[in-house]
């Protein structure tokens, strides 16, 4: 079995890889910037959210309190004039990237130590470099992106969005994958 000590080296140089990357795809390519939308009147919105008492945390709406409520014409007249929709709000303050960069790294290192755990599980020492990669890539890949399906399942995210995500996951756990391959013990 390989020894905990050989994971952490890779699950570093792949975070610090995969942040590099995600880096270049965010503000570099910016190919995710066109998922989202300006409210046009979005001053007026968040004066009525103000307004409402709205803080942070995941609102929906319109909102049904069980099933009864939602049977009921009135909640049925709501969903079909709209806006239907899911919203998340941030706690106000100044916009502080580091912080959520730094959350992101730590995220990836995570996600490095996951998947080499599981191929320290079901691998041993001196596996060809193709059979850590694709252990390695698929729980990856798994961590990095599968959830963005459900997103435009559910929550009606749109799926050129969760395209682009699968595709930035893909990216980030073939780098993951080949730090693993490249460093496994021989």
């Amino acid at each position: 079995m390989v020894d905990w000590s050989h994971l952490v080296l890779p699950a570093v140089l792949a975070a610090v890889f995969v942040f590099i990357a995600s880096s270049l795809i965010h503000m570099v390519l910016q190919w995710h910037k066109s998922e989202y939308g300006k409210l046009q009147n979005e001053d007026e919105v968040a004066a009525a959210l103000r307004k409402g008492g709205a803080s942070a945390g995941q609102y929906v709406f319109p909102h049904c309190a069980d099933h009864k409520q939602a049977a009921s014409e009135e909640m049925k007249r709501k969903f079909r004039d709209g806006p239907v929709g899911m919203m998340i709000l941030r706690q106000p303050g100044d916009m502080k990237l580091g912080a959520f960069l730094g959350k992101w790294f730590v995220y990836t290192i995570v996600v490095g130590l996951m998947a080499g755990y599981v191929a320290r599980s079901t691998l041993k020492p001196g596996e060809h470099y193709l059979a850590v990669f694709r252990v390695v890539g698929a729980v990856s890949w798994m961590a990095y992106a599968w959830q963005s399906p459900a997103e435009s399942i559910w929550k009606g995210k749109p799926w050129i969005g969760t395209v682009r995500d699968l595709i930035d996951g893909l990216i980030y756990a073939a780098l993951t994958a080949g730090c693993f391959a490249w460093l496994w013990p021989r």
